[in-house]
Formats: C-alpha cells, sequence, structure tokens
C-alpha cells in the first residue's frame, strides 16, 4: 500500500523515475531513486524516523528542509560505515540501507 499523491490537483505529476529498492530498519520498501529517504518513507506509510534523546519519544519529518535535524538517520549497512544523514536530504538510491537513530546515538 501506498499514501503517494500521484495526482494532484495544481502540481504537474512527478518525473518518471526508476523504482529504488532499499530497507529501513530491517524492512523492505520501494521508492522512486533521487527522493528523498523521508518522502519515500511517508509513502509507504512510516512515520516514526527515530527517538528523542530525552525520554525516547518518536520523532518523524518536521520540517522538511533540513534545518531541523528530526529526520535523522543512519546510512549504511553496519555500524562502523554509517553515516548520518537527514531524510528529508539524502536522495534514494537502489539497494540503500537506513536505520533509525536512538537516543543519543543522533
Amino acid at each position: 500500500m501506498t499514501e503517494r499523491i500521484e495526482k494532484h490537483p495544481v502540481l504537474p505529476e512527478p518525473p518518471a523515475a526508476a523504482d529504488a529498492k532499499f530497507t529501513f530498519n530491517g524492512e523492505s520498501y520501494v521508492g522512486r531513486t533521487g527522493e528523498p529517504v523521508a518522502a519515500a518513507l511517508l509513502a509507504a506509510g512510516v512515520r516514526e524516523l527515530r527517538t528523542s534523546p530525552v525520554a525516547g519519544e518518536p520523532r518523524g519529518l518536521y520540517c522538511g528542509i533540513g534545518h531541523c535535524y528530526e529526520c535523522r538517520l543512519w546510512l549504511g549497512p553496519d555500524e562502523e560505515t554509517a553515516e548520518r544523514v537527514r531524510g528529508c536530504q539524502a536522495p534514494l538510491s537502489d539497494g540503500d540501507t537506513y536505520r533509525s537513530t536512538r537516543g543519543y546515538d543522533s
């Protein structure tokens, strides 16, 4: 199931893009190559991207333009090589592996 808006009454149709298969917290998803990973996750119904360091509350996409850091994720298959990215700005590629930041690991 997708919650992606395919036809908008005001905005033009988005350009065609190849599918990009990726994982987030061990689950498989399909987005569009080049779109922000946060957009692909929202289209798939995922709202929680990380947890806060103070009380562990869920956090998701907030500003969507890279100012707030609420969408911080780890990109990479393992902890040694993973890098922190902002989900609203990280372009999706086929085969990417993302995971949530939890508490103070962000």
